[in-house]
């Protein structure tokens, strides 16, 4: 079996990226930084949480894959990236 080592991030989809990031900092979160992936259709705003990280996913356009996330199923966890040794193995045995 494959050790699976850490979450290294955890995506959470939101509407608005001010919002959310207010909501974090009022939690006691800090942003460590914010970026826009145009390849995505995406605004991050990066969260450094121990040796993890959140990551709130918020839309750039109508036709980007968070916002078909969120209005399917509304805002929350999207996804969850897990890192582990060698991830072809890992997903040969998790096929099997």
């Amino acid at each position: 079996m494959i050790d699976m080592n850490r979450i290294e991030h955890v995506g959470i989809a939101v509407r608005s990226l001010k919002e959310a990031m207010a909501t974090y900092e009022k939690m006691g979160f800090q942003i460590s930084s914010t970026e826009e992936v145009e390849k995505q259709k995406v605004r991050v705003a990066f969260i450094k949480l121990g040796e993890s990280r959140i990551e709130l996913l918020e839309p750039t356009t109508p036709d980007s894959p968070i916002a078909k996330f969120l209005d399917k199923k509304g805002a929350g966890i999207h996804h969850m990236a897990i890192e582990v040794d060698d991830l072809k193995a890992k997903l040969k045995e998790l096929k099997q």
